[in-house]
């Protein structure tokens, strides 16, 4: 788990902040700050590996915080402007949100940080070791367990899921990319530019076409010899 703390001056953007780290399985929010001197407080008394960071602060900016820290946690800045983007990455910040943001923008920058600190302290990226994720549906946030999926299609603006415990499939709003940046590339694997596969359902390979028992789907030409190179582990 990634300890975790928001710093936003606004009430609702840390609540919603807050809403969206908690569908995230790998964070742990340990504190939300009004301002950047409740944060100087925190870092004081605890490990904390990631700040979400809004950079309009009053007393102390988001950017002054940061050049105040001897050492620097992973920090993702969350902020209504755009003009301040140069000046976080130069104080190598791990990405820059501009609100709105939506949650699969937000996953993104997630996954992204939380490569970064796998690299930092080694061990097993918690992508892999998660067995679920959360999807948008319908105005509410749906659980989707990893060993419930059999294939997801993409249709252009949307996605859809195909589960083993019900025959109506899960429509989400996101792009097949985004939701391919959530899945463990060791369950899953993107067979085309309209489709992903579980990995275990997989029953044979043939030509230019996976079979998921009676179900066959077409291999792309980009992601043939990724395909043909799992063929072993299968």
């Amino acid at each position: 788990m990634m300890k975790c703390i928001a710093i936003d001056d606004e009430p609702l953007a840390l609540d919603l902040l807050e809403d969206n780290i908690s569908m995230v399985p790998y964070l742990q929010l340990t504190g939300k700050c009004n301002n950047a001197f409740e944060a100087m407080e925190i870092l004081r008394h605890q490990q904390v590996d990631l700040i979400f960071l809004d950079i309009q602060m009053p007393g102390l900016t988001g950017l002054q915080f940061l050049e105040s820290l001897p050492n620097k946690p992973i920090v993702i800045l969350i902020t209504a402007y755009e003009k301040y983007a140069l000046e976080g990455f130069n104080l190598s910040v791990t990405d820059y949100l501009v609100k709105p943001v939506s949650l699969e923008r937000f996953i993104k920058a997630c996954n992204k940080a939380q490569e970064l600190f796998q690299l930092k302290t080694g061990g097993k990226s918690a992508k892999e070791q998660a067995d679920f994720f959360f999807v948008n549906v319908d105005y509410s946030l749906l659980k989707v367990v990893f060993a419930d999926m059999i294939w997801i299609e993409g249709l252009k603006d949307y996605v859809k899921i195909h589960l083993k415990s019900t025959s109506k499939p899960v429509i989400t709003r996101m792009s097949i990319k985004g939701l391919e940046e959530q899945l463990p590339t060791t369950k899953f694997i993107r067979i085309h530019k309209s489709y992903i596969v579980s990995i275990a359902a997989i029953s044979s390979i043939r030509k230019n076409s996976i079979f998921l028992d009676e179900l066959e789907l077409p291999v792309g030409d980009t992601y043939r010899d990724a395909v043909y190179a799992i063929a072993g582990k299968i």
